[in-house]
């Protein structure tokens, strides 16, 4: 790896997402060699992946480079690999580029999609955790639109036409709403040989209600807002089967060439450590309230791919940004303290709040007690999420794109940059 000869403890951490990095900002520049190991050279804001999809943003302004937020600290280096495996009788991860030894390891490999065993799903349904993945999302809906601009047959049309999203999480919501506004304000201006009415967005889920995590304020609003957007929401509705065009649920069935997969996902773990210390449910990892993974002292696991039982979150904290975070920078405290001889301290998670946004001018928000719907929760949602972004250019490109969608009602980023090849059923 060409990793220097350490002369400070070394720190391996593996992913470069929210507990990465901030955990690699927090011991950057005290006596620690910090090695970030990342299978991608850039940091990924994951609550807007859906509007790379829908063609409101480039990639590039939600993406961020990983050697460009260490490059001003001492003793930290960045490897483009892919960790196989750890060797924790030996301190040793084996990765695709060779080898490296550790003090510390924190794994922080976050989540990929879960399919829930269901093959025919994987296969012809679109995932959308990756950037690339987001891409080819925005590749096959223009796609289908200029392929329905040109068919004669009227039953191929609508299915091309119709989109199915299923997982009515906050994912779910936030992109069926900005399909939804792709109907409304583009296909009539751009693709006036279609009917708009033609187009149908569908959203299923599993639950009896569309953001089953948030409060009921917030489902019963977010359900009315994207009725108003055209959406149809259907609740209680378990997907069984998707040949690439035809949708099998429990209770309904429709023709659609494309089927966006947002129903869950599971942990990302790497392999190595012993059996007792994964949760095979959840394939996360079991840590203590130091984040130390169940039965090692020098191994940690941070964000999406830990579960921390508590008394208020007795099934983990919740797989959103705030805990990988929180858990990031104490974790990085905590590593000073106990190289210095001190006590570590104790997690404790701050819920700073939930927020979903359903479009122009709709969002919903539980912020402690209290809830909030309309135009003020979308400022709200708005405000967090550019200030959460990496890199002041990142924000102003986002701010600029926003402010330009807002005024003139479109989506600037509508390119199909690479065309997406459909598997065939």
């Amino acid at each position: 790896m060409n990793i220097p000869q350490k002369e400070y403890p070394r720190v391996v951490i593996i992913g470069g997402g929210f507990a990465g990095i901030n955990l690699a900002r927090k011991i950057a520049n005290k006596n620690i060699q910090v090695v970030l190991i990342d299978k991608r050279n850039y940091h990924t804001f994951q609550p807007l992946l859906y509007q790379v999809s829908s063609a409101g943003l480039e990639p590039d302004s939600i993406a961020y480079p990983l050697r460009k937020i260490l490059k001003n600290h001492k003793n930290t280096f960045f490897r483009l690999a892919e960790v196989l495996s750890v060797n924790s009788d030996k301190n040793e991860i084996t990765t695709n580029i060779g080898n490296i030894n550790y003090d510390y390891l924190v794994i922080a490999t976050g989540t990929k999609t879960n399919y829930f065993g269901n093959t025919s799903i994987e296969t012809f349904g679109m995932p959308m955790k990756k950037v690339p993945q987001a891409l080819n999302i925005r590749s096959l809906i223009l796609q289908n639109f200029e392929q329905a601009a040109i068919t004669h047959d009227r039953e191929t049309r609508k299915a091309l036409l119709n989109f199915v999203i299923v997982g009515g999480g906050p994912t779910g919501v936030e992109l069926a709403g900005a399909i939804a506004e792709l109907k409304n304000h583009i296909l009539p201006r751009d693709y006036r040989d279609l009917i708009p009415e033609d187009m149908q967005i569908y959203l299923l889920e599993g639950s009896p209600r569309v953001l089953p995590t948030m409060s009921e304020y917030a489902s019963k609003n977010a359900t009315k807002f994207l009725k108003k957007l055209g959406v149809s929401v259907h609740c209680n509705t378990l997907v069984e089967n998707y040949d690439g065009r035809n949708v099998l649920s429990n209770n309904l069935k429709l023709q659609s060439e494309t089927l966006i997969w947002a129903a869950g996902v599971t942990g990302n773990p790497v392999m190595g450590l012993h059996a007792d210390a994964l949760i095979d449910r959840a394939n996360r990892y079991k840590v203590n309230a130091y984040n130390q993974v169940e039965g090692y002292d020098n191994i940690f696991a941070l964000g999406d791919i830990c579960l921390m039982k508590t008394e208020a979150y007795p099934n983990g904290h919740p797989q959103v940004a705030q805990p990988a975070i929180q858990q990031g920078v104490l974790l990085g405290k905590n590593l000073v303290r106990l190289l210095a001889g001190q006590p570590m301290k104790k997690f404790k998670y701050k819920d700073k709040g939930s927020l979903a946004t359903i479009g122009r001018n709709k969002a919903v928000a539980d912020i402690g007690q209290f809830r909030f719907a309309g135009f003020f929760s979308w400022f709200i949602w708005m405000f967090v999420h550019l200030m959460a972004l990496v890199g002041f250019r990142n924000r102003m490109i986002v701010f600029f794109n926003w402010g330009y969608n807002y005024i003139n009602f479109d989506k600037a980023a509508r390119l199909i940059i690479r065309s997406f090849n459909k598997p065939k059923s």
